[in-house]
């Protein structure tokens, strides 16, 4: 282990979603009555309140206490898929937080998600990313609403796009967060006579623009 860090996430998790049935959609399954334990795979879908998550194969167990445990491998060379809706103050924008890895491990007794291997973890706000996470092995908390990601010296990443984690390091982008209120109650700012004099509409985009 080279490096870890745990940082806070600004909103909570829908809490709602840890007592919420999980459904499940899949090309085939198997279940396990006196183990209490099934496998299902190809194209599973995973729906549990607002969590939605989507992979090659998944292993379920649930223990005595009730608590699910679940397990989601993607296929080779892709990545397993998670997303749910944080807890937002009232009348401030929708979040959500996405991760990605070649395994996620969903815990419903500590409410805990893994994403080990070319994991990634993101936060938007409505459809703005503001915070990402990368490293092999990501730990995020629903309800300490804390996530540790971890490093590993000497690993090796297949993926090489901007913000990935590279030889095993890991990376984060954290963005201010606005005060919604404050920005909610503030008029908008008017150009001066001088500011509009500077403005020029623009042909064209800037390099790198969508």
């Amino acid at each position: 282990m080279a490096a870890a860090l745990a940082a806070p996430l600004l909103s909570h998790a829908e809490r709602a979603d840890r007592t919420k049935p999980m459904n499940i959609e899949a090309d085939d399954g198997r279940h396990d009555e006196l183990k209490q334990t099934s496998v299902f795979t190809g194209n599973v879908v995973v729906t549990k309140g607002t969590i939605i998550i989507r992979g090659a194969q998944l292993t379920v167990s649930q223990d005595r206490d009730g608590f699910q445990h679940g397990v989601v491998t993607a296929a080779p060379g892709k990545l397993a898929f998670f997303r749910q809706k944080r807890d937002s103050a009232p009348g401030a924008p929708a979040e959500f937080v996405e991760g990605e890895g070649e395994v996620i491990t969903y815990n419903g007794r500590d409410d805990t998600v893994h994403f080990e291997r070319r994991g990634e973890l993101r936060r938007y706000r409505e459809t703005t990313l503001t915070d990402q996470v990368s490293g092999p092995l990501i730990t995020y908390n629903n309800l300490t609403d804390t996530f540790t990601v971890a490093g590993q010296k000497g690993a090796q990443t297949a993926d090489n796009k901007p913000g990935a984690a590279k030889n095993g390091r890991v990376r984060v982008i954290l963005t201010p967060k606005a005060d919604d209120k404050a920005e909610a109650g503030k008029p908008a700012a008017k150009p001066s006579a001088d500011d509009k004099e500077k403005l020029r509409p623009s042909t064209t985009l800037n390099d790198g623009a969508k």
